[in-house]
Order: structure tokens, then sequence, then C-alpha cells
């Protein structure tokens, strides 16, 4: 026996009051800041990047599916290798590879080198993410999961409105290995934080076997949750990665403002994070539905407004809003599916996420080399996120049948757990 899940019954409120969240889930909101800082913050250095390497943008954005291929491999397989770890501690040797890796960054020359360090810190980040997700759904409670996981992940929202720009910033003055320098410095005094506030997983919880956890993989609605995760971040994704290059190029946005947009993409992604996380407790699938809908027509207003700074600069911040508002209620519904095993489904929903990343940066960067030039990514972008669609529609067509069936019985939908 191995590990450790919630029981059932029980929830664990560190400290806080009645419909407040306790201490631990903003502490891991800030571990989310770094680990989404290092994913998106080559999107707003590539050019910068691509030079000094002496590749090509293109080739240049594989140090961003190379880090979403890591996490797709990374969340799962550390999820299940570190079960027999306390879960405090598996954050903290997160938090300290992660900081080797970004050195490595900072002093390597060789383009595959740096691909094999990217590699690495995503192992670390698929680590701490999938764990992070656990601990802040159990500490919250049920009733609050999908609020403490907007909130963890409002932390890595946050890294596009602070991080990432600041890292843009930085890399204009200093140059781009100093960023990940920087990261490197804050990764190691987390670790500090970490220690302090995550508790150790004490009494009230059981242990379950390995085979136990990977028994939630016969959910078909795990599954259906964790194709809209990859559907709805790979949208996204392939549109923002190369969003630098249509700003600058095709818009005419001077470089030195380009950071500025890419915080209104962030302050966007953080307010979403937030709403959607404060929504996904009640209605669910109204915003599993919605935000991919209006991320699909966002997409396409990017496409017809390329060339004009203005309302490219609306769209991008829209992007930001609707894009990955319905995150954390993905992730509290995969969690919910889950049953059993919430540690692998956080880790898969980490995995599905960078799937959907890998997926349509690579094809996004193909589609940069076509006569579409920098329209290309964000077309396919569009293409990707009406995808998502699919399984959010099934996922609200399952849930609504308990009721359906309640009231032809005439016991009423009030006697029937919310879906």
């Amino acid at each position: 026996m191995i590990g450790q899940s919630p029981a059932p019954q029980t929830a664990v409120r560190s400290s806080s009051g009645p419909g407040r969240l306790p201490l631990v889930v903003y502490i891991l909101a800030l571990g989310t800041f770094l680990m989404l800082t290092t994913e998106f913050i080559v999107a707003g250095i590539l050019p910068q990047m691509a030079d000094d390497l002496g590749v090509g943008v293109a080739r240049a954005g594989l140090l961003i599916t190379v880090f979403a291929l890591g996490m797709v491999i990374g969340a799962p397989v550390m999820a299940m290798a570190t079960l027999r770890l306390p879960q405090r501690l598996t954050l903290i040797l997160a938090l300290v590879v992660f900081a080797i890796g970004h050195v490595i960054v900072a002093l390597a020359s060789n383009f595959e080198v740096l691909l094999a360090a990217r590699f690495l810190t995503a192992l670390a980040t698929g680590a701490f993410w999938a764990i992070a997700g656990v601990i802040a759904a159990r500490t919250a409670g049920a009733g609050m999961a999908s609020r403490a996981l907007g909130i963890v992940s409002a932390g890595g929202m946050l890294a596009t409105v602070l991080g990432v720009p600041l890292g843009a910033f930085a890399a204009h003055l200093i140059g781009w290995r100093g960023t990940f320098w920087a990261l490197a410095i804050m990764a190691l005094a987390a670790t500090v934080l970490i220690a302090r506030h995550v508790p150790h997983t004490g009494a009230g919880y059981t242990a379950v076997s390995i085979r136990s956890e990977l028994s939630a993989l016969r959910s078909g609605r795990l599954w259906l949750a964790l194709a809209a995760c990859a559907t709805t971040t790979g949208g996204v994704l392939a549109a923002y990665s190369y969003i630098a290059p249509l700003l600058a190029d095709e818009a005419g946005i001077p470089i030195g403002i380009v950071p500025l947009v890419l915080a209104g993409f962030g302050v966007g992604s953080l307010i979403g994070a937030l709403v959607g996380g404060r929504l996904g407790d009640s209605h669910p699938h109204a915003t599993t539905i919605i935000a991919p809908a209006a991320t699909t027509m966002i997409l396409i207003g990017i496409c017809f407004a390329a060339n004009s700074p203005l309302p490219l600069t609306i769209f991008v911040v829209a992007l930001g809003l609707f894009g990955l508002g319905a995150n954390p209620v993905l992730i509290s519904l995969a969690l919910r599916y889950a049953d059993h095993a919430p540690t692998l489904g956080s880790s898969l929903t980490v995995a599905a996420f960078n799937a959907g990343t890998a997926a349509a940066t690579w094809v996004g960067g193909i589609a940069l080399g076509t006569s579409l030039g920098s329209i290309g990514p964000v077309a396919v972008g569009a293409g990707i996120a009406v995808l998502t669609l699919i399984p959010t529609t099934a996922l609200a067509i399952v849930a609504l049948r308990p009721i359906e069936k309640a009231a032809e019985e005439g016991t009423g939908p009030s006697s029937i757990p919310a879906g």
C-alpha cells in the first residue's frame, strides 16, 4: 500500500474561516506562477533566442514543444513514481530540479542541450503541477474545489501578467539568459515557503495502491474531460506561442510594446481563471461550453484583425479572458471523474493540457512557414479550439441524464447531485 488519497468524506481546512480558502492554496499558486512563467516565457522572447542560437523562429519554437512533451510524460509518470514520497517533499524536489534545468539553459549555447534542459525542467514542472492540484482541491473541500483550483491556475495566469512581460523586458535589457538565471533563483527561494506551509499528509487519508490509481482509467467521462483539456489549451497556445511575430511583423507593433500586449493577455487570463473557477462550482458544463465557443470566435477575429494594432490587441486580451478560463473547471471535473485516484487524475490533466500544447505548437510552427505566415498558427488554433465543444457537450448531456431520469420517476432534480 503506497501513496495517499483523500477519504471521500474528509477535507482539510487549514486555519481558514467558512467560505475562505486556506493559505496553502495561495502558496501553491506562487509555485504555479513560476511553472507557467517558464512555460510561456519562450513565446515572449522567441525572436531573441532564435537570433542568439542561430536558428529560425519556427525551429526555436521546438523549445516550447519539447517542454510540453516533457510535461505530457512527466506529470503522470512522476506522479506515480513519487507516490511513496510525502507530497511536500515531492514539491521541494520538483523545485530543485526546476532550478537546475534553468541554470543549464542559462549556461548552454548548443540548441540540443537547451532542448534537453527544457525537457528536464518540464518533468519537474509536471510533477509539481499534478501534486499542487491535488493538495489545493483536498484542502479546500469538495464545495470549493473549483475555486481553489481557479486560484492555483490564476497563479499560473499571473505569470502571463507579470512573469512573461517582465522576463521579456529583462531579456531586452540584459539578454534572455538573465531571465533564466532569475527563474532558477526564485525557484530555490520558493522551496522555503513550500517547506514551511505545505503540511504533511495527515490523518484522515487512506493509502492506495498504484493499481487502485490506475483503475480510474476506466472512466469514460474522465477521458472526455482530458480530451477537452487538450483541445482548449492547444487552441490557445497554437496562437499564443507565435504571437510575438504576429504583433511585430503583421500589425507593426514596436518590439518594446509587445510585452505590454502580452501583459494584457495575462490580465485577461488571470481574470478568466478566477471567474471560471467561481462559476465552475455551480455551472461547470455551461462554463466549459461557452468558453471554447468564445475562444474560437476570438481566434477567427484575430485572423481578420492581424493588420490592425488596436483591434488585434483587444482580441489578444479577450483570448486570455476566455481561452484558459475553463481550465480549472476541467481539472475539477477530471478529479471528480477519477474518483479515488486524484493524483493520477490531476497528473493526466497536466499531461492532456500539454499534449494539446505540443501538438498545436508543432502544427502551428509548420503553418508559420506556409503562405499564411504569422496568421497560420492562429488559424490552426481556431480549428483546434472548436473541437473542445465535442467532449464538453458530451459531458453536459451525460450529466443531464440522471436529472431527466429522476424527473420521469417523479423524484425531482433536487435529490440529484449537480453534474
